[in-house]
């Protein structure tokens, strides 16, 4: 039976289910119907881009940028899938502050839907510091199929971890 380390919070009928997908061995077909690209956004650059255009359509009365990169020491399990830093800082009489985003460096392999879902996340954090209901709802204003979203990603996860296991 493999280990659900990322559906920790859900109810044990939909884990029950997802055992079924793993024993049947089509967990991975159906994520690769349903998420057959991956995209091209694979440098710091185009990342920073990519989270810009967001932050710029949904978000532009936010807190600026200063930062947004793919961190190859993001530990998935341990730390998060991405990070949101604020770090403030006192420059003469001023206090200056930098946002700084870091998505885990295997999004770079990711279905779009994925990077999306992940930046739009930590964007959030812009606004709401916590995993709250308004967190919730501007994720949803920038992804309306955010929670979806976030579950195939567990999935995915999931997934590619038993395919690790197997090698």
């Amino acid at each position: 039976m493999a280990e659900l380390t990322y559906l920790g919070g859900y109810q044990d009928p939909i884990k029950a289910q997802v055992q079924q997908l793993i024993a049947a061995g089509k967990l991975g077909d159906m994520l690769e119907k349903r998420y057959p690209d991956s995209h091209l956004i694979q440098s710091d650059k185009a990342l920073l881009g990519y989270a810009m255009e967001l932050k710029n359509r949904y978000l532009k009365s936010s807190a600026p940028l200063s930062k947004v990169i793919f961190d190859g020491k993001i530990n998935v399990i341990k730390d998060a899938l991405g990070l949101h830093t604020y770090v403030s800082r006192v420059q003469g009489n001023k206090l200056k502050a930098k946002n700084e985003i870091r998505i885990a460096a295997l999004f770079k392999e990711a279905h779009p839907a994925f990077l999306k879902m992940i930046v739009v996340h930590e964007l959030a954090h812009l606004k709401e510091k916590d995993h709250n209901k308004a967190f919730y709802q501007l994720c949803q204003h920038m992804e309306p199929d955010y929670h979806q979203l976030e579950f195939d990603l567990r999935l995915w996860l999931t997934w590619r971890d038993i395919e690790r296991a197997t090698r």
